[in-house]
C-alpha cells in the first residue's frame, strides 16, 4: 500500500511518536509510506526516518488559538495539494484534529477518495470553533481507530462511532536499561545529581497533573533532602501559561529549592533513553492520556513506575506492575514516591512490568493497521 501518515508536528510528543514508530514498522512490512508533518522551525524532526517525509512549513502563530489552527489547517491543505499531483495514495491517515481537517477539505473537493483518524484522546475545549474542528475530524472520518478501550467507549458515548482499537507500543531499540555512555552527559548538562532522582516525562500542563506532583514531591524532600524531581518535555500546541504560572507560584509557596526541581523543556532525541536510564524511578500521575507512551518506554528501561489508578493505565498495568494512585490526593502520590524507592519494592515492580513490553509492539500495531485499512479499501 501506499501510506500517508500526518501530524501536526515535528516535536516529539505522543501522538507524533505514535506516527513516527507507527511508519517505520509499516515501511519495515514493505509498504510505502509518507509521513507529512507540519514543521514550524524548519528542523525538521529530531530524528532519522526510513520512509519518506513531507515537512509543511507553518507560519508564525497568530495570537488568537482559533485563528492559529484555521492557519495550520490551510497549511496542511496547500501542502498535500501540491504534492498530491496525479499520485493519490491508498490511505490518508490523520493522528490529531488538525491534519484530520485538513484532510476532510481535501475529501469534500474530491482530491482524496477517504480518510482515517486515529482519536488519541479527546480534549474539552473551551472555544467553540476548536470544539467544532474536534467533532468534525471524528465524525467526518470514514474510519475512526483509538488506541484503549476507555477511548473506544467515549468514542461510543459521546458520539455513537464504533472505533477499532489499535495497540500503541515501545521501541526496544531505542529504550533499554543497557547504558550507552550518554547518562553521564545528560547529568552533567541537566544537574541531575539528586538521590533518588524522580522523573516524569510530558511537561507542565492540567492533563498531566503537574501542581499535584510538585505538591507530592514537597511532602517527599524532608525524608530525602538530596531528591530530585525532572520534568522533561513540554512542546506542545496549546499555551498552558496560566498553568505555569500557578505551577510555579506552588514551587514558591512549599518552598522548593531551585536544585530539587529540574524543568529541563524538550530533550534532544538521542539523549532521552539516558535520561530513564539516569532516573530511580518515573512517576506519572496524569488525569488524561490516549495510553501514556512514557510509561512504556520507563517500564523498558527498567524504571519502577508510579501512575494513575485509572484507566488507560489499568488497562494494561497491574498493582504489581506498577504503584497505581489516586492521581487526585498529592499524599497517596507522595507515599507511592517514598515507597517506589524501597529497594526490593523497585526491582520486584521492574520484574513485574516486563510482560507487558512483549504485547505491546510497534510491529503489532502496524499489522492491526493493515487490517482496518483493507477493510476500508474493500468498502
Amino acid at each position: 500500500m501506499q501510506i500517508g501518515l500526518l501530524t501536526y508536528s515535528t516535536k516529539l510528543r505522543g501522538s507524533v511518536v505514535h506516527t513516527l514508530e507507527l511508519a517505520e514498522a509499516l515501511h519495515q512490512l514493505g509498504h510505502d509510506v509518507t509521513v507529512y508533518a507540519l514543521d514550524k522551525d524548519g528542523k525538521g524532526f529530531d530524528r532519522p526516518l526510513s520512509c519518506r517525509q513531507c515537512l509543511v512549513p507553518a507560519a508564525p502563530a497568530p495570537a488568537s488559538l482559533d485563528a492559529l489552527i484555521q492557519q495550520r489547517i490551510q497549511e496542511f491543505v496547500v501542502a498535500l495539494e501540491q504534492d498530491l499531483g496525479s499520485d493519490v495514495l491508498d490511505i490518508y491517515h490523520a493522528q490529531d484534529c488538525i491534519s484530520a481537517n485538513a484532510l476532510g477539505i481535501l475529501r469534500q473537493r474530491q482530491l482524496i477518495p477517504h480518510f482515517v483518524r486515529t482519536v488519541h484522546h479527546i480534549e474539552d475545549y473551551s472555544s467553540p470553533y476548536l470544539q467544532q474542528c474536534q467533532d468534525r475530524s471524528i465524525r467526518e472520518a470514514d474510519l475512526c481507530l483509538c488506541v484503549s478501550q476507555e477511548w473506544q467507549g467515549e468514542l461510543q458515548r459521546q458520539y455513537q462511532i464504533e472505533a477499532p482499537r489499535v495497540y500503541n507500543g515501545v521501541n526496544l531499540t531505542r529504550f533499554t536499561a543497557e547504558v550507552d555512555g550518554f547518562e553521564s552527559e545528560v547529568r552533567q548538562q541537566y544537574g541531575l545529581h539528586g538521590s533518588p532522582l524522580y522523573l516524569t516525562v510530558g511537561g507542565i500542563e492540567p492533563r498531566k497533573n503537574s501542581i499535584a506532583l510538585i505538591q507530592a514531591f514537597a511532602q517527599v524532600l524532608p525524608h530525602h533532602p538530596q531528591a530530585q524531581l525532572a520534568i522533561a518535555g513540554g512542546s506542545t500546541l496549546f499555551d498552558y501559561h496560566s498553568y505555569r504560572d500557578e505551577f510555579f507560584a506552588t514551587v514558591q509557596t512549599l518552598g522548593i529549592p531551585d536544585h530539587s526541581l529540574i524543568v529541563t523543556g524538550v530533550i534532544p532525541d538521542p539523549l532521552l533513553p539516558a535520561l530513564y536510564r539516569a532516573a530511580d524511578a518515573f512517576v506519572f500521575p496524569s488525569v488524561k492520556e490516549g495510553w501514556g507512551l512514557v510509561v512504556l518506554e520507563a517500564i523498558a528501561s527498567d524504571l519502577p513506575v508510579i501512575t494513575s489508578n485509572q484507566p488507560p493505565f489499568i488497562e494494561f498495568l497491574s498493582s504489581e506492575q506498577a504503584l497505581l494512585v489516586d492521581p487526585h490526593v498529592p499524599q497517596a502520590i507522595a507515599q507511592a514516591m517514598l515507597t517506589v524507592i524501597q529497594p526490593e519494592i523497585g526491582r520486584s515492580l521492574v520484574q513485574q512490568s516486563q510482560s507487558v513490553l512483549s504485547t505491546y509492539t510497534w510491529s503489532a500495531s502496524a499489522q492491526l493497521h493493515l487490517q482496518h485499512y483493507a477493510q476500508l479499501l474493500k468498502g
